[in-house]
């Protein structure tokens, strides 16, 4: 075996990965954990931004 059939292996291997991921990211049984990982950003919209109000030595960081 030579580096190029080495070479040949590993591409083969990735290009399976690769459809095997891409099947699996559109299933309809993954679905759902995306739906609600696509909502995440907007579930606490009401609670403040973590360092709102913090002030460092010299003063109001924002001015």
């Amino acid at each position: 075996m030579d580096i190029n059939d080495a070479r040949t292996v590993v591409t083969v291997l990735g290009f399976a990965c690769f459809i095997g991921i891409s099947l699996w990211a559109f299933s309809g049984r993954a679905r759902k954990g995306f739906d609600e990982a696509a909502l995440l950003p907007f579930s606490e919209d009401d609670l403040p931004a973590p360092d709102a109000g913090r002030q460092t030595k010299e003063g109001n960081k924002n001015g």
